[in-house]
C-alpha cells in the first residue's frame, strides 16, 4: 500500500511536469485577464514579485494573457477612495487589495467585482460573513493576527525573561479595545505589566516608541498592523531606526522584519502570503465566485531570532529560545 505522503509527493512531481499550455486549460483561449491592485506594497517588492511568479506558474503571464491595471501599488490612506474608484471603472476581472482600509475603499465602490484581500482578521473586521462562506464579492486571507499577537507576546517575555514591564505598540485606528485587554490579562498572568501605546499615523510612531521607553518598558511588541511592520515601507524604516535608538528588544509579525534588523519576528512569510493570494486569483479567473471561495489562513509560521541585533542592544537571548527558532541570524 502506497503511503499517503508518497502519493502526495508523486502528485506534486507530476503536476510540476505539466507544460504551460496544459496547466492553462482552465482559462478561455485568446482571452486577456485584467487584474487590478490596491496595495501599500511597491510593484517591485519581493512579495508582489512572488505573486506574479505564482500567477505565471499557473498559466497567467503579464503581457501574454494577463494585463495589469496601472496605478494600484503604493496606495496610502489619503488617496484610497480615488484609486479604488478609478480601479473599478477600468473593469478588472479581479482585484487584489488589502489590508482593511484598501479593502473597504474597494467595497465602497463595488459589490460585484471579485476581490482577493488580506487583512489581520477578515471576519472581525466585517469584511466577510465567515471564513467558510464569505458571502459577498470579497474573499482572501485572514492572518490570525489576534491569536498571533498573543503568541508574540509570550515569545517576547521569553526573549526578556527579567522584564517586568513591556509595551504593546498598537494602531489606534484598528486595534480593538477587547484585544488589548486580553493581552494585558495574559501578561499579568505571567507577572508582567503591559502598557499600551496607541499610534494614529506615521507621524506618531517615533514619539510613541520614545514614550514607551520613558515609561520604563523593557521590551516592545509591535502588534499586527501594516502601520508598523509591512516590510520595506517607510513606516517600517522609521520603526527600525527608533528601536535601535532606544535599544529595546522588539518583536514583529513578519519574520522578514527580524532579517532586516529587528531582534525577533514570528508569523507567516510575507511573500508566501502573496503567493497564496495569487492561487486564489487563479481560482477566480477560472470561474469561481468569491462567495464560494473560503477565506484561507496561513499554514506555516516561522520564528526568526537576530542575535546580531541582540548583541547591538547588549541583550542576551536565552539559549532555549534560540534552539527553537526556525532561523537564527548571527
Amino acid at each position: 500500500m502506497i503511503d499517503i505522503r508518497r502519493r502526495y509527493f508523486m502528485a506534486l512531481v507530476a503536476g510540476a511536469a505539466i507544460p504551460w499550455p496544459l496547466a492553462a486549460r482552465g482559462q478561455e483561449p485568446g482571452r486577456t485577464y485584467r487584474l487590478g491592485f490596491l496595495l501599500p506594497s511597491a510593484r517591485r517588492s519581493a512579495a508582489v514579485e512572488a505573486l506574479f511568479d505564482e500567477l505565471r506558474l499557473n498559466g497567467f503571464v503579464e503581457g501574454r494573457n494577463l494585463a495589469v491595471i496601472p496605478g494600484g501599488f503604493e496606495s496610502v490612506d489619503d488617496n484610497l477612495s480615488e484609486r479604488a474608484a478609478a480601479l473599478v471603472s477600468a473593469a478588472p476581472d479581479a482585484i487584489v487589495a488589502g489590508p482593511a482600509p484598501p479593502l473597504r475603499a474597494v467595497e465602497a465602490v463595488t459589490r460585484s467585482v471579485p476581490v482577493v484581500g488580506m487583512s489581520e482578521d477578515m471576519v472581525g473586521e466585517g469584511l466577510v460573513s465567515s471564513l467558510a462562506h464569505p458571502g459577498g464579492n470579497i474573499t482572501g486571507i485572514s492572518l490570525l493576527s489576534p491569536e498571533l499577537d498573543g503568541k508574540r507576546q509570550d515569545i517576547l517575555i521569553e526573549v526578556a525573561p527579567g522584564a517586568r514591564r513591556i509595551a504593546a505598540m498598537a494602531d489606534s485606528r484598528q486595534t480593538p479595545a477587547y484585544h488589548l485587554q486580553a493581552l494585558q490579562h495574559a501578561a499579568r498572568s505571567r507577572g508582567v505589566e503591559l502598557s499600551v501605546f496607541g499610534v494614529n499615523g506615521p507621524e506618531e510612531i517615533a514619539s510613541a516608541i520614545d514614550a514607551a521607553k520613558a515609561s520604563g518598558a523593557e521590551a516592545l511588541n509591535f502588534l499586527a498592523t501594516p502601520l508598523f511592520s509591512l516590510p520595506g515601507t517607510r513606516n517600517n524604516q522609521i520603526v527600525m531606526q527608533r528601536i535601535a535608538a532606544v535599544r529595546l528588544p522588539s518583536i514583529f509579525q513578519w519574520p522578514e522584519t527580524a532579517e532586516a534588523g529587528a531582534l525577533a519576528g514570528y508569523g507567516p512569510r510575507f511573500p508566501e502570503m502573496y503567493r497564496q493570494r495569487a492561487r486564489m486569483v487563479v481560482r477566480i479567473f477560472r470561474g469561481a465566485k468569491p462567495a464560494d471561495v473560503p477565506v484561507e489562513q496561513p499554514a506555516r509560521f516561522q520564528l526568526v531570532i537576530n542575535l546580531k541585533a541582540a548583541k547591538a542592544l547588549g541583550h542576551e537571548v536565552p539559549a532555549s529560545l534560540v534552539l527553537r527558532a526556525d532561523e537564527v541570524i548571527e
